[in-house]
């Protein structure tokens, strides 16, 4: 079987190497000519373990290459980016409508064609189907198309990708029979067949699911502040419930999914989904609740005046480089425009003008806490003492413990104590 895969990110690129390490002959597409030369040397572009060896595997065996354009196959998945548009906050589709011209001239009968981009409901049916119906195709009888949507958590994608349970929602039964024999070739989890439109809605409220229960716990921080309540004490209590869970606070919800996805059914239905849209305006508002406590922070010490700012992270999430949508970017932008000096270091986001922690802390009124990177969970206090005005970490993610008096730990828990 030898299938075509448009775009080689985070979801693609893996669901290539799986497939090729699965006896599958796999074409890997980009349209960026850096990535498709470093694919072909076996230099992968994202960071994700496990694979740079599966890949590297493949290209040796012959069974994955990349090229800028799709080739015939039998198997046609398209995985680009789907982002909001900018006025509605609707699915752009112009991503997967270009993916879909491209594959057009390579088309033979009893080709399976695949989205497993986010879209929102009805995308498949209203707005892709007719692209390959005015080329004469009868959807379901010499092509088979469907919607499959990954469900990966960013850090363990390779194995969610093979055991999770897998959506495919056909045009058709059969399309959906069709591409649920393509998934078999790897998926160990469940695959459940559906229609395209359930799929896609069911996709989006995974990740509406998530955002709205994170933004609970955000606002639940906002009003512990107010009212001087520990907020992490009063989750873990909470949680002492048998059938409570609520989520930790934070500086805000990044990738492509959660700060994105719910936006697609809140644009089918802005007058209904009012709780979606709140939630996502909570979320969104944490990055100014950071910066303006942070500031508070800062005018509670003796480093007022003109301080330096020390970012840990900007990564949207632990021991990953992925920055898309991170809410660690729109906090430094506020800072600067404030006119910190503003100095940042990840070590899993490559980025020439990101600093050593060294160097970043050096002089540093604060350090902001933003990515909960294992890197951050025992700090250098050492370093800290000897680089620093007088030690003062907020963090936003709760993830530095450190008993030592020397040095002050600001949380969303203690917040209150501070400002």
């Amino acid at each position: 079987m030898k299938i075509c895969i448009i775009g080689q990110g985070y979801i693609g690129l893996p669901t290539a190497a799986l497939f090729a390490n699965s006896n599958c002959n796999v074409l890997g597409v980009d349209r960026n000519q850096p990535i498709v030369d470093a694919l072909n040397q076996g230099d992968v572009h994202i960071e994700e373990p496990g694979i740079r060896k599966i890949l590297k595997v493949a290209i040796s065996q012959n069974k994955f290459r990349a090229s800028l354009s799709p080739e015939e196959s039998d198997v046609f998945i398209i995985t680009v980016p789907t982002p909001t548009t900018e006025n509605s906050l609707s699915c752009d589709l112009s991503n997967v409508f270009s993916a879909c011209g491209a594959i057009l001239p390579y088309l033979k009968e009893n080709n399976i064609v695949i989205i497993e981009s986010t879209i929102a409901p009805m995308s498949t049916d209203e707005y892709i189907k007719p692209i390959f119906e005015k080329e004469g195709w009868k959807i379901g009888k010499d092509l088979y198309l469907s919607h499959c949507p990954e469900r990966v958590l960013p850090g363990k994608i390779m194995h969610e990708l093979v055991n999770n349970d897998r959506i495919i929602g056909g045009i058709t039964p059969k399309c959906a029979d069709k591409s649920a024999e393509v998934y078999k070739k790897f998926v160990k989890g469940n695959l459940i067949k559906t229609e395209a439109k359930t799929a896609e809605l069911a996709k989006c409220m995974e990740n509406t699911f998530r955002d709205v229960n994170i933004a609970l716990a955000n606002e639940l921080a906002k009003i512990c502040s107010k009212i001087g309540v520990n907020a992490l004490d009063v989750i873990k209590m909470a949680n002492k419930h048998p059938r409570v869970n609520i989520h930790h606070p934070g500086p805000g919800v990044g990738g492509h999914c959660l700060a994105i996805d719910p936006y697609f059914i809140y644009s089918m239905a802005p007058d209904t989904a009012k709780l979606i849209k709140i939630a996502r305006d909570t979320n969104n508002s944490m990055p100014h609740f950071v910066v303006e406590n942070t500031e508070k922070l800062i005018n509670s010490t003796n480093d007022s005046n003109n301080p330096t700012i020390a970012i840990l992270g900007v990564a949207y999430k632990g021991n990953i480089g992925d920055i898309r949508e991170s809410p660690a970017l729109e906090i430094i932008e506020l800072f600067k425009n404030k006119d910190y000096n503003v100095k940042i270091h990840d070590p899993h986001v490559n980025n020439e003008s990101y600093l050593n922690l060294e160097d970043a802390i050096t002089d540093a009124a604060i350090c902001v806490v933003l990515a909960d990177h294992d890197e951050f969970k025992n700090l250098n206090y050492d370093l800290l003492i000897s680089k620093m005005n007088a030690p003062l970490i907020f963090d936003t993610k709760n993830i530095v413990k450190t008993e030592r008096k020397d040095i002050k730990v600001v949380n969303f828990g203690n917040l209150h104590h501070y400002i």
